[in-house]
Formats: C-alpha cells, sequence, structure tokens
C-alpha cells in the first residue's frame, strides 16, 4: 500500500489506480501476511500494523484526509522510512541502535523527495481543489528549496556513521548529492507541467543510487 498520491480528486482511486473495494482485499492480504512476523517479533508488531493500516485509510479519507492538510510529509517520514527500515531491523535483531534510526530517518526523507516533487507539480491544481499541501501553504519556492534541503539533510545525516568506525557509510552516500543537486536545478528550470514527470523518475533513480551507495558502505564498514 502506498501514501503517495495523486491530486484528482476524492474520486475512490489512488494513483496507483485501485479503487476501494480492491484496497481492502490488498489491506486485508497485508495484514494477514503481515501476521506472521509475529512469530519473529512477538505482539509489539500488532501495534505497528494496526498504525500503518489506520493511517492508510485516514490519509484520503474521514473527515480530516491527512493527505488533503499538509501532513502527507510526516507520514511519508514515519511509514516509508522508520517503519520498513527500522522494523525490518526490529524484527531481525530484536533491539534498536541509534544507527537504524538514521538509516530510517534517511530512508523517510528520500522517499519524501518523491512526495515533493509531485506536490511540486500538481500545486496549481491542489490549490484549486482545495488540497493544502505545505507547498500550496507556503509557495513554490518554498516547495524548490524543501526538496533540495531534503537530499541535503539525508546525505550529511549519514555522516553519523563516521563516529561508530563506519568510514564508507559515511562517506560514500555523499556522493549522491551530485545527481540531487543537477535534478533539483532541472526541477528549477521546468517550473511546472507535465515534464516535471521526469522529475519524478530523477528522483527515483537518485534514491536508489543513495540505497546502493549507503548498503554498499555498510557491508565495506
Amino acid at each position: 500500500m502506498t501514501f503517495l498520491t495523486s491530486s484528482k480528486g476524492r474520486t475512490g482511486k489512488t494513483a496507483w489506480g485501485l479503487n476501494a473495494p480492491v484496497r481492502k482485499v490488498t489491506v486485508t492480504l497485508a495484514c494477514l501476511i503481515g501476521c506472521t512476523l509475529l512469530f519473529y517479533a512477538g505482539w509489539e508488531l500488532i501495534i505497528v500494523g494496526v498504525l500503518c493500516v489506520l493511517f492508510a485509510f485516514l490519509y484520503t479519507t474521514g473527515p480530516y484526509p491527512l493527505s488533503y492538510n499538509g501532513w502527507g510529509d510526516v507520514l511519508v517520514i514515519i511509514f516509508f522510512g522508520f517503519v520498513p527500515v527500522g522494523g525490518t531491523y526490529y524484527v531481525q535483531a530484536l533491539t534498536w541502535t541509534p544507527d537504524v534510526t538514521v538509516a530510517s530517518l534517511v530512508c523517510g526523507l528520500l522517499i519524501d523527495t518523491l512526495l515533493v516533487v509531485n506536490n511540486y507539480r500538481d500545486r496549481e491544481a491542489d490549490a484549486r481543489s482545495g488540497k493544502q499541501t505545505i507547498i500550496v501553504r507556503f509557495g513554490e519556492k518554498f516547495g524548490r528549496y524543501f526538496y533540495l534541503a531534503l537530499g541535503i539533510t539525508a546525505s550529511l545525516l549519514c555522516l553519523r556513521f563516521l563516529s561508530e568506525g563506519h568510514f564508507y557509510a559515511g562517506l560514500l552516500p555523499q556522493l549522491y548529492l551530485i545527481p540531487h543537486f543537477f535534478t533539483w536545478k532541472k526541477m528549477v528550470r521546468i517550473y511546472n507541467g507535465k515534464k516535471l514527470n521526469n522529475i519524478l523518475g530523477e528522483t527515483s533513480r537518485n534514491m536508489l543510487l543513495m540505497g546502493v551507495l549507503l548498503s554498499l558502505g555498510l557491508l565495506l564498514g
């Protein structure tokens, strides 16, 4: 399931193309499969699972859709950063470390760049439809620098690994800043329109690059 939805209005379909009944079946299957993790990590995961399902629905439905009121970025950092990265580590190690916190935050910030591009592209349509993303709230200039800042912050956070002796994990991710900067420059130059879809692709590529660099760095030590 995903929080990254389009801004075509509350029509019952998300950017991933599934209507409400299909989403319910998908969520049910995800819950059943996820329950197998209880054998490894205990009942605590039930709380995590319930929160995931709850916020998946609250994201675009209910009297206060979170994505329409500027909470999308926070939820992406939590549910695409801390939950998958930290959750995966916890299931296998049954513990949590400062390095896991940093890696989770790095992942969440990077994935949020994808949401920011989506909201940057759709800012005018969002404003007309009443969707108050933070880019609609604070404007185009804020959105462009927010995108840049997310990537820079994620890279700089990796320097924290140096204090734990992970030399490569701290330095290799800094290479991500090169394509991130050029993608940002291109996004600013395009400014609006369908050509910003290309920035979505480049942002996804940059995210993959960071994942590879950080993983390689952690393996090398």
